[in-house]
């Protein structure tokens, strides 16, 4: 295997602890809005989907005229614990470490463009990468487009990046755009569907993500 010269993360569940949240935010916006609540597992496999995808499949009695009060009280829910969330412990020493040994780091996330700014502004972690981009600005997850585009952007080939990511829809993204991809097992998805998508490996913590990559990573 050749090492890596970019790695590209997901957000939620990869480097931020925001799973929880984001689950009782679905929850939340479902009870006030007096639909089906979806059971964790229903709210959590939506988790990196762009919008309307998402919705369908969490929600499936939403109608598009209730679209607008159910993101109200999504958001409302959500940032009522935004304060609170924090990134994995070990997270900015690994992207350090892994800058340090020559890697380009970029993030390919579900998240809207204001949430992301937002998070990297609270985490502090701007300047780590090189470059991201989010659901709301090209194709969702699935769909290669992010991966693709992030490609262009850092002039780099397919067989020099992974993509880390904790569900499977970073997974297949990862294998859509014809780059390797890395599971990660205390995120939204469970270790069994991971390994049910073509991956490159699966970790279950940061010191074996970080293990993992340096190991794979091009030198300077």
């Amino acid at each position: 295997m050749k090492p890596y010269s970019v790695v590209i993360f997901d957000w939620d569940g990869t480097l931020m602890d925001s799973t929880h949240s984001i689950v009782t935010a679905i929850q939340g916006a479902c009870r006030d809005l007096e639909l089906r609540v979806p059971t964790p597992a229903e709210a959590s496999w939506v988790i990196g989907l762009s919008l309307e995808p998402a919705l369908r499949r969490a929600v499936p009695d939403l109608t598009k005229s209730m679209e607008p009060l159910f993101l109200e009280r999504y958001r409302y829910h959500y940032l009522a614990r935004d304060t609170k969330l924090k990134l994995f412990d070990g997270v900015p020493e690994m992207l350090d470490e892994l800058r340090a040994a020559g890697a380009t780091l970029a993030v390919a996330t579900g998240k809207s463009r204001v949430g992301l700014n937002r998070a990297l502004s609270s985490t502090e972690l701007h300047n780590r990468f090189a470059a991201t981009r989010c659901a709301d600005e090209t194709f969702g997850k699935p769909h290669p487009a992010m991966l693709h585009e992030l490609m262009d952007e850092l002039m780099v080939d397919p067989q020099e990046v992974v993509m880390v990511g904790d569900t499977s829809h970073d997974l297949n993204m990862a294998s859509n755009a014809g780059v390797h991809g890395l599971g990660v097992t205390y995120g939204a998805h469970p270790e069994e569907e991971l390994r049910n998508c073509t991956n490159h490996g699966i970790v279950g913590d940061i010191p074996s993500l970080r293990a993992w990559l340096m190991d794979r990573i091009k030198p300077v």
